[in-house]
């Protein structure tokens, strides 16, 4: 396959109506079209529609996949839930991302170019992997934005003395992991800044006691114009209570941590590196010290077997030189050696050399053969 390009939409807070799959079909004849999703691939062509279009007007996420290696990945974010000062400070030096206001939303536009695809696939399941994310980020985890600060890190436009916007990224989320993958940020840095908790409280560190606590302190009010807003069928009720707890929680449970400075980043990047260089060599040396034990007991057995047959591996040396080719030769030569092992266990090595020297004698016009003698 020359050329693969892969395209994905998704709908998350409203279903496509029959109308809307109507206008997007004239887009693609091909293209798999769902109340939720859009998805079309190609390997000729190109697709019609502007993706940064159908997301102003239909989806909230959009991923992108190429085989020469261009990357993608589009969220759309309702303005009123998210924090754009608070976004925008975790990418004023990236390259790789860029946020925009579209009407009520704000859209994050993330993409790389010129990917190593080693591990190439065809994008197919890619994107619900990462649709997590979206929530995340509207519940109040900013760690995506952190590791779209870690490409900035990456490609050393952000001093040594900076400090880190979140003091740690752990522990990794199945999603986040995915985007670091995805887009291909060094996992040297993203382990490093995984090694420490963000500061923000997880969802996972939520204790039923501690939520429902939280919730019953609200003002009756503030309790039932969520209900209200639930019952209309709003998408984002939930998001935003869960976003409420955990800045509640933040604030009252979470101990002050000092951000690391990018050269610490740096740093801590190239220990692990070089652990793990070191690791895959200790184990490449762990594995040839077990190949070598486990040819030198199969050597052994070989030397005892050897001894066991007397003057019959002679006879069978001699056969296999008569035999005048290349695997007879290689046998011969192979028993000889074994022979030698034997004589200087035995102590009779003198003997050995004897023999050696008469059968060097009787057969020295069989040059291969000679020449393989010499060798060993």
């Amino acid at each position: 396959m020359s050329e693969y390009q892969y395209y994905e939409f998704q709908a998350i807070d409203r279903p496509l109506t029959e109308a809307d799959q109507q206008a997007l079909r004239a887009l693609s004849t091909r293209a798999r079209i769902t109340a939720t999703s859009f998805t079309n691939s190609y390997e000729w062509g190109d697709f019609k529609g502007d993706p940064a279009k159908l997301m102003e007007n239909w989806f909230d996420l959009h991923l992108y996949l190429a085989n020469w290696g261009s990357r993608r990945l589009m969220i759309r974010l309702p303005k009123r839930l998210v924090d754009r000062h608070r976004l925008d400070a975790f990418l004023g030096e990236v390259d790789c991302a860029e946020l925009s206001v579209v009407g009520e939303n704000l859209v994050l536009d993330v993409g790389r170019d010129e990917l190593d695809l080693e591990d190439w696939d065809d994008g197919s399941g890619r994107l619900a992997v990462l649709a997590p994310l979206r929530a995340d980020v509207l519940a109040g985890d900013l760690r995506l934005f952190y590791l779209l600060w870690l490409t900035a890190v990456e490609a050393d436009v952000i001093e040594a003395e900076e400090p880190e916007p979140l003091p740690g990224i752990g522990p990794m989320t199945g999603a986040l992991e995915a985007f670091a993958e995805f887009f291909g940020i060094d996992p040297d840095l993203v382990q490093a800044a995984a090694e420490r908790p963000a500061d923000a409280v997880l969802p996972d560190a939520m204790s039923a006691g501690a939520v429902q606590g939280i919730i019953a302190a609200m003002s009756d009010p503030e309790k039932t114009a969520m209900l209200s807003r639930l019952f209309d069928g709003d998408p984002h009720v939930a998001i935003e209570l869960r976003a409420k707890v955990r800045e509640h929680l933040g604030r009252a449970d979470a101990p002050p941590v000092v951000a690391r400075k990018v050269g610490e980043l740096r740093a801590r990047a190239r220990a692990i590196d070089l652990a793990r260089e070191q690791a895959a060599a200790a184990k490449v040396a762990a594995e040839r010290k077990r190949q070598a034990e486990e040819a030198e007991k199969a050597r052994q057995a070989r030397l005892v077997a050897v001894g066991r047959r007397g003057e019959s591996v002679w006879r069978e040396i001699e056969t296999e030189i008569e035999r005048r080719n290349a695997s007879g030769y290689d046998k011969a030569v192979g028993l000889l050696a074994d022979l030698r092992g034997v004589a200087e266990e035995r102590g009779t090595l003198p003997d050995f050399e004897g023999r050696v020297r008469s059968i060097r004698e009787r057969h020295a016009r069989k040059e291969r053969f000679i020449e393989r003698l010499t060798k060993v």
